[in-house]
């Protein structure tokens, strides 16, 4: 039975790479895959892409996207092993649930991979429906500088001084977010 899967974790946690060996696997086994990520994050080029230099093309979605019926057509005219979401943070809710559909109705596994909450400690729409709704949670486990675990994602302004406000969603890297602790966050968000 195919299930909807949720991988989640701070920034600089491998969230894309795990996604990228995840694919590899499927495809050295001679399954077909599809690969997803947010057209939002203009760094990919509708690539995913990871810090440590993998990388495979993908289709982008917009909020408007129907990934049902995206991933069906291309089903239909050939059969899918697996479906692999970058950047999940950025679904929305009823692509979520798409998603599962996909998983349920069609039974091609899905598995996700995002962030859980924004510089502010919040959860984003799309994580929020996984955290829900998904079969499997897995958490993939990023390093604070005190050797933590790191849960929470800090944006910094061009100083490396915490930024406390804004729009929930600002693309950027290690340029302008730092996965720390809740502890260490905290203290940054303080002053």
């Amino acid at each position: 039975m195919a299930k909807l899967y949720f991988y989640y974790a701070s920034m600089n946690a491998g969230k894309s790479s795990t996604l990228l060996q995840a694919d590899f696997n499927y495809r050295e086994r001679g399954m077909r895959t599809m690969l997803w990520t947010a057209q939002l994050d203009t760094r990919s080029e509708g690539m995913v892409r990871s810090r440590i230099g993998l990388e495979a093309d993908a289709h982008r979605y917009t909020p408007a996207t129907d990934l049902w019926a995206g991933v069906m057509a291309a089903h239909r005219a050939e059969p899918l092993d697996a479906v692999l979401v970058d950047e999940a943070q950025f679904l929305t809710r009823d692509q979520v649930w798409q998603l599962a559909r996909l998983a349920d109705e069609a039974g091609i596994p899905v598995v996700c991979y995002g962030l859980r909450t924004d510089f502010q400690g919040e959860l984003f729409p799309g994580s929020a429906a996984l955290l829900g709704i998904a079969d499997k949670l897995v958490e993939l486990k990023g390093v604070c500088h005190c050797g933590r675990k790191a849960t929470m994602n800090l944006r910094v302004d061009s100083t490396g001084a915490a930024v406390k406000e804004g729009a929930q969603t600002e693309v950027g890297g290690n340029d302008r977010y730092v996965a720390l602790c809740r502890k260490h966050f905290s203290e940054a968000l303080a002053g």
